[in-house]
């Protein structure tokens, strides 16, 4: 997949794949029917809750799903495919959730790339994607439902992570975020994958494409 950068353009892979994920409450905790790596398994032809292709929780206060990229990756962007089977039921257990990318499993030293304020049962989608253009090794499903807080109509008392397929389109490159498939700049350590500036250069250089040397540090 392509995209157009400011000075190039950016091919991204989906870095998710076959990554190791986990998900907090489980349904039915054992069966690989339900399992967390079914969300980042490649497959996505059958959306129902016991298809054995998606990721199935069960109904409590909080849902969690991760998926661990193994390393710091250049993310660009992320495509969520939702269970879709009895989805009338399932989505009112969906509405609110966010997203966020850290480099460990706990969400808030992380960055919230979204959160769901505006989706309603007839609005939520089941394919819902987001750009997201930072560096992380974690990407977190988060969602919660807080005793006594007054959520808007439509929300389910209870939340459920059941994802079918998480695909984290970044760069495919490891450590150093240049390349031919990534960041056009050779000096450029980072990069913003969207409009394609240096944001952490060598040392010793600096500027947008990390074009200026010899700079004292």
């Amino acid at each position: 997949m392509f995209t157009k950068g400011k000075f190039d353009f950016v091919l991204t892979v989906n870095v998710a794949l076959n990554k190791p994920a986990y998900q907090q409450n489980q349904w039915k905790p054992g069966d690989d029917t339900y399992d967390a790596s079914n969300a980042v398994d490649g497959r996505k032809s059958d959306l129902t809750w016991n298809g054995g292709q998606c990721a199935v929780s069960a109904a409590r206060e909080l849902a969690i799903w991760w998926v661990n990229l193994t390393s710091v990756h250049n993310i660009n962007h992320i495509t969520i495919y939702f269970l879709t089977g009895r989805i009338s039921g399932h989505i009112l257990t969906y509405l609110g959730f966010s997203l966020y990318i850290s480099n460990t499993t706990d969400r808030l030293q992380g960055i919230q790339c979204f959160k769901d304020a505006n989706f309603t049962p007839d609005t939520m989608p089941s394919v819902f994607n987001i750009t997201c253009p930072v560096h992380g090794q974690y990407v977190i499903y988060y969602n919660e439902r807080v005793p006594g807080f007054a959520y808007p109509y439509g929300y389910q008392r209870s939340v459920e992570a059941d994802l079918c397929e998480v695909e984290v389109y970044g760069c495919s490159i490891v450590g150093k975020f240049y390349g031919a498939d990534c960041c056009p700049d050779v000096n450029c350590l980072k990069c913003h994958m969207e409009n394609g500036t240096c944001v952490e250069c060598d040392p010793g250089f600096q500027g947008d494409r990390c074009e200026q040397g010899d700079v004292r540090y």
